[in-house]
Order: structure tokens, then C-alpha cells, then sequence
């Protein structure tokens, strides 16, 4: 059996059994070490959020049980896409299309931000009260469809290995668990971990209800697109204990805690100045 045909067979496996891996260490990581002081009721959050990604796997296999490795590996046997066009050495190939995988992530985010009617979708992610690592897999189920059409249309084009999108898929749900987590790391640790992967003081800070910082930061998993379009910001005005997390106008857990209320939110109220919309701030020292 050849690497590409067994990934295929235990791609499911592979990914659960990181997720559930990276998923408990960071847990056990808030629980020993924690950022802030959680404001809701934490068994509440996390029944939702968890309910909710349950109900976005499920949706996701009924609608593409392929999903993204399935579409390497269609698109490697038909020789769809760049990589199959122009002969790229393996191991590049792995690393080019990881990379450029992380872009157009980091490219999606911006729009989610810019377009008012994405934003509607993508506020369910930022309306959370509290930022631990349930946050990071918390979306609305349409943001998750869109979100995985953009995936296939980005491997269609650029026909990456499939090992390239195991890797890939693994990287992202492991460092969004990362970033999201309400953990503590030293200064100097952090200042040297964000220069190749995006930490939780980071991306906390992109969690903020201030419009001007929530509008930045949008990496995921390598952080220098930041740096390299100017959407960096290193610290939070108010500091990490002190910004307020969510959305200024969304405050209610009975609404922004609970499944029912998650998914209707993109359908609720008018889409304000909330969206790209920033006000100025000087560049910081980092």
C-alpha cells in the first residue's frame, strides 16, 4: 500500500486522534497555567461550542465525504493543478503547498472581515465572551461550508500531495487549539514562538472587542503574512488581562453561550462600521 492510498484509508483517524491529542494538552495547559479570568460559566461554553462543532463535522462529512484530501488525491490522479503540471520535487512540493495553503487561509480571514455579509457569519467566532481553546473550532456551520469551498478550489488550483493537505489539515486545527488557548507563556518564549507560528497573546489580541484590533492579526498558523500586509499588532491598549473579548453590541450569554443563539446570530441586526472599518493607531515596537 503506497503513503498517498493509506492516508486516504486513515485520514479520519490521523486528524481525530491529533485534534483530540493537541486538544487536552492545552486544556490541561488552562487548567495549570491560566491567561485571564474566564467570565461565563465554563461547563456552558463548552457544551455549545462543542455541540456546535459536532453538528459542523456532521455537516461536513454528509456534505463532502471526500473533503480536502480527497480532492488532492482526485486531482493527483488526473493531473489537475500546478504542482501536477510542473515537476516539483516531493519534499518542495509538501512545503510550498503547505505554505501556500496558509495564505489563502490567512487571505479568507481578511475577507471574513472585509465583506459585511461574511462578517455576519464570521461574528459567531468572535462573539464568544471567553477565548480558550473551545474558541478556536467555534464557527458557524455556512462559514464552515465556504471555508471548505475555498479549500477545494485552492487544491484544484495549486494540485498540492495529499500528504501536503494531511499535514496541512493537521496544522491548522492544532495551532487554532494553540492560539486560542487561555494559557500563560514567558515574555521571552513568546516574543521568540511568534516569529514562526502564531501564539495566544498573539491572536488574543484579534479577539478584542476595539475594532482597530480586532482587525488584526488574522494568521492562524504562520504569522508572518501579518507582518508581510501590515495587519501586525503586537499587545492589546488595555493588556491581556485587561481588553474586553467579543463583540461590543453581542453581550448576552443567553444569546452568544447557547447553540440556539449561535446559529441565528448571523441573522440578527444590521451590519455596522464593525467590519474593516479601523480607526488609526501607531505602529508598535516589537
Amino acid at each position: 500500500m503506497g503513503w498517498n492510498q493509506w492516508l486516504l484509508q486513515h485520514e479520519i483517524a490521523v486528524r481525530l486522534s491529533c485534534f483530540l491529542g493537541v486538544f487536552g494538552l492545552v486544556a490541561l495547559w488552562e487548567l495549570a497555567r491560566p491567561r485571564r479570568v474566564l467570565q461565563v460559566s465554563k461547563g456552558l461554553r463548552w457544551l455549545n461550542n462543542i455541540a456546535l462543532v459536532a453538528l459542523n463535522s456532521l455537516l461536513l462529512r454528509l456534505l463532502f465525504p471526500a473533503a480536502a484530501v480527497g480532492v488532492a488525491a482526485a486531482a493527483q490522479a488526473h493531473g489537475w493543478g500546478l504542482m501536477q503540471i510542473y515537476a516539483v520535487p516531493p519534499l518542495a512540493a509538501v512545503v510550498l503547498s503547505v505554505v501556500t495553503l496558509d495564505l489563502v487561509i490567512y487571505l479568507q480571514h481578511v475577507m471574513v472581515h472585509a465583506v459585511p455579509a461574511l462578517w455576519r457569519l464570521h461574528r459567531v467566532h468572535h462573539a464568544d465572551l471567553d477565548y480558550d481553546v473551545t474558541t478556536g473550532a467555534r464557527f458557524h456551520p455556512l462559514e464552515i461550508i465556504l471555508s471548505m469551498l475555498i479549500k477545494f478550489a485552492t487544491i484544484l488550483v495549486l494540485g498540492p500531495p495529499v500528504a501536503a493537505v494531511v499535514i496541512f489539515e493537521v496544522l491548522l486545527n492544532a495551532t487554532a487549539m494553540f492560539n486560542h488557548g487561555n494559557i500563560r507563556l514567558p515574555v521571552g518564549l513568546d516574543r521568540i514562538l511568534r516569529l514562526v507560528v502564531v501564539t495566544p497573546d498573539m491572536h488574543r489580541v484579534h479577539h478584542s472587542v476595539e475594532d482597530d484590533e480586532a482587525n488584526s492579526n488574522f494568521g492562524f498558523n504562520l504569522p508572518w503574512w501579518d507582518r508581510l500586509f501590515g495587519t501586525y499588532r503586537a499587545q492589546p491598549r488595555a493588556g491581556h488581562e485587561g481588553m474586553r473579548i467579543g463583540i461590543h453590541q453581542y453581550r448576552d450569554p443567553a444569546l452568544v453561550a447557547r447553540l440556539p443563539g449561535m446559529l441565528r446570530l448571523p441573522f440578527m441586526g444590521r451590519i455596522t462600521a464593525y467590519a474593516i472599518n479601523r480607526r488609526q493607531w501607531q505602529p508598535d515596537e516589537d
